[in-house]
């Protein structure tokens, strides 16, 4: 089969076309900002890529395209295929039809940590010999990919499958959550809180998406649930058919026990299973962990074995990831992008690093922040931070922000300031730091190369 993927160069699409290419499908794609690295993986695939939307594609004559969610109604290649009336699907409704049929599929879906846990339990099924395809939302570290069918190019895909469960929408035709599509028998449910405020009026809205996700996990599959989320609570009163398996709570199902050094010691029902010992910090790793341990005892793999491969897991880029140290200033990149991921970061980077410094740098670039949706809590989740430095874009594009950054972070004082360029942010940043500091950048984005523009520019003032 021949498709042509419009919006190939997202995270999710360009996994899409990695796995449909090994697949043995024909595969061609559009997107506006076609250009490196992602363009560079593609075509290293040999997939041929086309910049921008333009109609004349649809002389390729592929025999499907597929359609990410970048797509909207007055693209000019979308309009011309519904004109034309050619055959079209949404990205997750393709994986779900031709690449996840049949497979024994563990979907991670969540607010928070989804990436990680999804990289946890791939990590888990290969260390135990199970070989798992995945498709992630960023590159684990023990793969050096985000997507694959198998780990041995001259052998049948494996019978198992990892995937980052998206509650964001489908398609600009298809509403519902991505995760709808994917058919999981394994379904962890990490956490649920509010997000996506573009598509999404209230936390209510996001629950009943999560019960679609419920109602399509088999008698004979498994749900991972937090038993801390209130909000999990809700929507598995609304009705729940399969088996289900709690993490997190005090003695039923799975819990865990921290000890000093982010070490920790996972029990079921009451009794004690081991210790994982790993590189790890913060509290949501070690729910992610736990969730990613419960998961894969469902395919079979003894729990002591899941906990020793954890001890040997390497995390995932942008997770709090050390990007360099200059003048003993260390520069850490991380996803972290809505107010509870942002406190978590800190509190387990605080953790680590004890008394020493913490300058926070932060870009509210997604959706959900961009609008303001959760500007009042920013204050509250970089407190533990020294100092706070914020970026927010000027102008009407795409990365300008709806609401003054300024104002959101006064109640934090004089320890924070805000900045609509980025090489006075930059400067700022550089003149502040002091031997001993740790600087965390987050953001969900690229933030214009920050993280190497905050190097350089310390190691100018050697």
């Amino acid at each position: 089969m021949h498709i042509h993927i419009l919006g190939i160069c997202g995270t999710f699409m360009g996994g899409l076309a990695v796995l449909a290419k090994r697949a043995g499908h024909k595969v061609t794609g559009c997107d506006a900002n076609v250009y490196p690295p992602m363009s560079t993986q593609l075509e290293a695939q040999g997939i041929e890529l086309i910049q921008g939307f333009g109609p004349e594609q649809i002389n390729l004559q592929p025999d499907l395209f597929v359609i990410g969610n970048v797509v909207s109604r007055g693209n000019p290649l979308m309009e011309e295929i519904l004109n034309r009336g050619l055959p079209y699907v949404s990205g997750p409704q393709w994986i779900g039809e031709h690449i996840l049929r049949d497979k024994w599929v563990l979907a991670v879906a969540g607010t928070h940590g989804k990436t990680t846990t999804s990289a946890m339990l791939a990590w888990i099924l290969e260390d135990a010999g199970y070989d798992p395809g995945f498709l992630i939302g960023g590159v684990p570290m023990n793969f050096g990919i985000s997507a694959r069918l198998s780990g041995k190019a001259d052998a049948a895909a494996s019978s198992f499958f990892v995937i980052e469960a998206d509650e964001y929408d489908t398609a600009f035709f298809d509403k519902r959550s991505k995760f709808v599509h994917y058919h999981a028998k394994t379904a962890i449910l990490n956490n649920l809180e509010y997000d996506h405020a573009d598509i999404f009026p209230e936390l209510a809205a996001i629950e009943t998406q999560f019960h679609h996700l419920v109602r399509t996990v088999p008698g004979v599959g498994r749900l991972v649930v937090n038993a801390r989320e209130p909000a999990l609570q809700r929507v598995l009163q609304r009705g729940c058919w399969s088996e289900k398996e709690m993490f997190g709570g005090d003695q039923q199902g799975w819990s865990l026990h921290t000890l000093d050094n982010d070490d920790f010691e996972v029990s079921f029902n009451g009794e004690l299973q081991g210790v994982v010992q790993w590189q790890l910090s913060g509290e949501h790793n070690r729910m992610n962990a736990l969730a990613a341990i419960a998961a894969a005892r469902h395919v079979g793999v003894p729990t002591a074995q899941a906990i020793a491969a954890l001890g040997k897991f390497e995390n995932v880029k942008r997770r709090m990831e050390l990007r360099g140290t200059v003048r003993d200033i260390a520069v850490y990149d991380d996803f972290a992008h809505h107010p509870t991921a942002i406190a978590t970061t800190v509190a387990g980077l605080r953790k680590k690093v004890g008394k020493a410094r913490i300058l926070a740098v932060l870009e509210p670039r997604s959706n959900t922040m961009k609008l303001g949706a959760m500007k009042d809590a920013l204050p509250g989740s970089l407190g533990e931070a020294d100092l706070v430095f914020g970026y927010g874009a000027k102008g009407t594009g795409k990365e300008a922000l709806d609401w003054n950054l300024g104002e959101a972070l006064q109640p934090l004082g004089d320890k924070a300031s805000a900045y609509d360029d980025l090489e006075q942010l930059v400067v700022a940043i550089a003149k502040a730091a002091k031997p001993g500091d740790q600087v965390l950048v987050m953001s969900n984005g690229g933030f214009g190369g920050v993280h190497q523009k905050i190097l350089a520019a310390l190691s100018g003032l050697q």
